[in-house]
């Protein structure tokens, strides 16, 4: 029987982040081997793991990477059980890298090929080592909720306060900054389209239904009620419509304008809510 000294013990501990018992433990049952007591304590965590599996995540982010040259742009989001865990670093670091992975491998399609990448900053591991690693040291359960990629110049932007959101825009010229400040904006006001003609045809017209027959209660002759109609879609348009909201940071001009004002095409737009996976996939 190997002696387990306290150095080896530290040094597990440094290496796994584990509380010193279990590091200890790990190390007796596995005669010294600092990699078998890595390989031990791993399996003991996915044994946790299996039995938590069922437990809800109501909490995460959305871990983003995009990038103009070369272009490409991914979001996933990471789903945990508790607030405080989606600002531990390590977790935050999680969520970046497996956007970053998957931004970089067009090739991937499930949570489950996405983990078995190697991870872009721990490259020793999986990015499913990573993950079962986090667990092992805070004992919460972690899974993958959506994600999706775009293949092409893209911006991106995060929110993670009271209303957990991600967003990412494809683009064509422009920049990155403004490319992002305008993911700012997609945050901040939830539009449902990109273009007018993209919005909901159904929604559009209960719409102008309902503004049609406020007209009549109004009193309004119908030769104007079509004009009254047509105006107020416009102020309709610019509540749901990305190019035609004012931009947040400058309610002077719309997001169309700052765009054009960029040199920048809107391709299309992903904006997802924490939580609501009801949203469509792509606008």
């Amino acid at each position: 029987m190997a002696e387990i000294t306290a150095v080896a013990v530290k040094a597990l501990r440094d290496k796994t982040g584990l509380p010193m018992m279990e590091c200890k433990k790990a190390l007796v049952d596995a005669d010294g081997d600092q990699e078998l007591a890595v390989t031990k304590l791993r399996e003991s965590g996915a044994k946790t793991l299996a039995k938590r599996a069922d437990r809800q995540t109501s909490f995460g982010r959305f871990g983003i990477h995009t990038s103009i040259d070369p272009g490409a742009g991914a979001m996933v989001e990471l789903k945990c059980e508790s607030a405080p865990v989606t600002q531990n670093e390590d977790f935050i670091q999680l969520a970046n890298d497996l956007a970053k992975q998957l931004a970089t491998k067009s090739d991937i399609t499930t949570a489950d090929e996405l983990l078995d990448q190697t991870s872009p900053t721990q490259t020793e591991k999986t990015l499913r080592e990573v993950k079962d690693d986090l667990f092992n040291r805070i004992r919460e359960v972690f899974n993958i909720g959506r994600m999706i990629r775009i293949d092409g110049p893209c911006g991106g932007y995060s929110h993670n306060a009271t209303t957990v959101s991600g967003a990412i825009i494809h683009i064509e010229g422009g920049n990155a900054e403004a490319a992002k400040d305008i993911c700012m904006h997609i945050a901040a006001l939830s539009p449902k389209a990109l273009h007018t003609e993209e919005l909901d045809q159904e929604l559009v017209a209960k719409e102008r239904s309902i503004l049609t027959e406020q007209a009549r209660q109004e009193g309004k002759p119908d030769n104007i009620i079509e004009k009254m109609v047509e105006g107020r879609m416009r102020n309709f348009y610019a509540q749901h419509v990305l190019t035609e909201q004012s931009f947040v940071k400058d309610d002077s001009v719309t997001v169309g304008k700052f765009a054009s004002s960029q040199n920048m095409t809107l391709k299309k737009f992903v904006h997802w809510v924490l939580g609501d996976d009801n949203q469509p996939e792509e606008t």
